[in-house]
Parts: C-alpha cells; structure tokens; sequence
C-alpha cells in the first residue's frame, strides 16, 4: 500500500517529525520505506529518513508491504500529514 504526500513544513524533515515518524512504524509488523527525490529510506531508522534531506515542497512517497500494511499506512499517513 502506497500513498504520496507533500511537505508543507518550513524545516522538511528534522529529529522531531523524524522521531515521530519512527515511533508510529515501529508499531506495526510491515516493512515501511519512504522515498523522497530518488532516495529511499527505512521508516523505522530515524538517521535514514533524516538522511533522505526532505524538504519543504518535495513529495514523500511512503511504501508499507506485509500483513498489517493498511493499518500501518494509516497510522503513518496520520501522523505525517499532522507533523510535516
């Protein structure tokens, strides 16, 4: 399960949204990847997705495979569109 979304934070990705991003897929037994500009990271590795140099204006595309993906896409889409 897939969705996409744009970021509307001045900073882009930084520790506080990264850190809450992490913790929300930690929950969940998927495998969750994030892409940004080409780059992929683990949802569950808040260095990657730091790495990943998210702006304000690019898009996320967020990737979740496995038994819980729907929930796990859910949970992360909520939490992302609250904090980014």
């Amino acid at each position: 399960m897939t969705f996409e979304y744009a970021i509307r934070d001045e900073l882009g990705i930084h520790a506080r949204p990264a850190g809450l991003i992490v913790s929300e897929a930690k929950k969940y037994g998927s495998a969750i990847e994030v892409e940004c500009k080409g780059k992929k990271a683990d949802a569950k590795r808040i260095f990657a997705l730091m790495s990943l140099g998210a702006k304000c204006g690019d898009f996320l595309r967020v990737t979740c495979t496995g038994e819980d993906e729907e929930a796990a896409a859910a949970g992360l889409k909520a939490v992302i569109t609250e904090n980014l």
